[in-house]
């Protein structure tokens, strides 16, 4: 996983983030991903029984990739693996965690945000950097003018990015964002509108794939 990581990124472009107060609702959310072509799919540490759920994923979800988010401790990240984890984020960078999970072959994406944060995490071999929280500091007009003296750097901005403005990451750069909570607004969450929000997966999904940039990077 670690050797395609970066052409997995720019493939799909959509990291797809669950975060559940239910496995049963974990599950159905993973579930309508699948089937509206997405194939990067996260689950958060803080979500019910993560570990569980990444294990019933991965073999619910062959054809998916499932990995895990919201990691701060080495404990938490060896028992992510132990259930199957094939990539792991966290909002932070701990180069401890890196370590653990490249020597698995398992891709680590630490969060940055300053020019600093972010270069420091890359030259410690963080294959991409996760550039968190994104809305709050800019948004795309952020990732353009951080982008221009290391544009060398694979991003993924999260924090608020949204259906909308997602494609503007692309196009900014970002070799891919991370979506969660616009992926699955609240009032078609409880209201179980699942084809609704199939509908607004499959279009942001298909969309981002479509795009192809100048700014992409070879791999």
């Amino acid at each position: 996983m670690l050797a395609n990581w970066l052409s997995t990124l720019q493939n799909y472009r959509l990291i797809a983030v669950i975060r559940c107060d239910h496995i049963e609702q974990g599950k159905k959310m993973a579930s309508i991903l699948a089937d509206s072509g997405v194939k990067l799919i996260e689950i958060t540490w803080n979500s019910d029984q993560p570990a569980k759920l990444v294990t019933i994923l991965r073999e619910k979800l062959p054809h998916c990739y499932i990995g895990v988010g919201t990691i701060f401790h080495h404990q938490d990240l060896v028992t992510a693996m132990e259930a199957g984890s094939q990539f792991c984020f966290s909002p932070h960078f701990d180069v401890n965690l890196l370590k653990l999970a490249h020597n698995n072959n398992i891709p680590y994406i630490p969060g940055g945000l300053s020019p600093t944060e972010i270069i420091n995490a890359f030259n410690e071999g963080a294959k991409t950097v996760k550039v968190f929280p994104i809305q709050a500091v800019g948004g795309v007009n952020y990732i353009k003018a951080i982008r221009s003296p290391i544009s060398h750097i694979p991003f993924i901005p999260t924090g608020g990015v949204t259906i909308q403005s997602a494609p503007d990451y692309i196009k900014a750069g970002a070799i891919a964002v991370g979506l969660s909570t616009d992926l699955f607004p609240q009032d078609l969450l409880l209201g179980e509108n699942w084809k609704m929000i199939s509908n607004r997966v499959t279009k942001i999904q298909q969309e981002l794939q479509s795009i192809k940039t100048t700014k992409d990077l070879q791999f």
